[in-house]
């Protein structure tokens, strides 16, 4: 058995050499975004994640094999969250009509640039021990609302954040100034139809109660619009396209919103 010193010398010289190697990955991983938004090469390839799978059949039945998973598995999320770096600082804000796909996008952003994520729906739910359906009952409109304000107001400091917003958020103008605090806006729109049936079978839709018909959704659609189109930032149509190619869009839109931001304030 090697004495005890020299294995610690080991153990820390093992440490400083995987620091450098592990310092030349995230360089790497944040190169390679770059690249990717310089040519304007898809920002969310599967190529990487063929690479772990390579790498996890060179640790096949290794002793270490679970140990070694669990360790590329933080490596690769700390990949995405310095590659979501290099695209933005600020929030990503998600709002639209019930049904545009602001929870799906949600999660998607969440997982490919490993940003944190809030609902103001699942927030209410949580602080009021109470479902949505149930607020609206008992309460009333007024009263969500009341609950959605205060939710926003308690996002207002965090950052990396992708939050997703109930569909009448927009309509309060407080709530758009405490958005635009700390988030880009981003609407997500789909037709009557679109809408209709991806909500159709929901009953978790407390204005859509016995009026689940495209009519009644334009109407509230054409009711809401302005208040959408002067809160976003951007805007993305999701109708038949998948969540992938709606984040792509998205986040290619944001780029060049941020660039022509920083024009505009050095014009300034």
């Amino acid at each position: 058995m090697r004495e005890l010193n020299e294995i610690k010398n080991d153990l820390d010289s093992g440490s400083r050499e995987l620091i450098k190697l592990l310092k030349k990955r995230l360089d790497c991983a944040a190169e390679l975004m770059e690249y990717k938004k310089a040519y304007g090469l898809p920002l969310f390839s599967q190529e990487e994640d063929l690479c772990y799978e390579s790498l996890y059949n060179d640790i096949k039945d290794h002793v270490y094999e679970e140990e070694l998973r669990k360790i590329f598995k933080h490596v690769g999320k700390a990949e995405k969250a310095v590659q979501g770096k290099s695209l933005f600082h600020s929030n990503i804000a998600l709002i639209g009509f019930m049904g545009t796909g602001k929870s799906t996008v949600s999660k998607y952003l969440r997982d490919m640039l490993a940003m944190k994520e809030a609902d103001t729906d699942s927030m209410i739910v949580q602080e009021q021990q109470m479902e949505i359906k149930d607020i609206f009952a008992q309460y009333g409109e007024e009263y969500f609302r009341n609950c959605e304000s205060n939710a926003i107001i308690s996002l207002q400091n965090c950052r990396r954040t992708i939050i997703s917003c109930g569909g009448g958020a927009v309509i309060r103008d407080e709530n758009v100034k405490n958005l635009k605090k700390s988030s880009r806006i981003v609407l997500l729109t789909a037709s009557p139809e679109t809408i209709l049936e991806r909500v159709r079978y929901s009953d978790e839709r407390p204005i859509l109660n016995g009026n689940m018909n495209v009519e009644f959704i334009k109407g509230l659609i054409d009711k809401r619009a302005a208040y959408y189109e002067r809160a976003a930032d951007i805007t993305v149509e999701t109708d038949c396209k998948s969540v992938q190619q709606i984040c792509e869009e998205l986040v290619a839109s944001l780029i060049r919103f941020e660039a022509e931001a920083e024009n505009e304030r050095e014009r300034k």
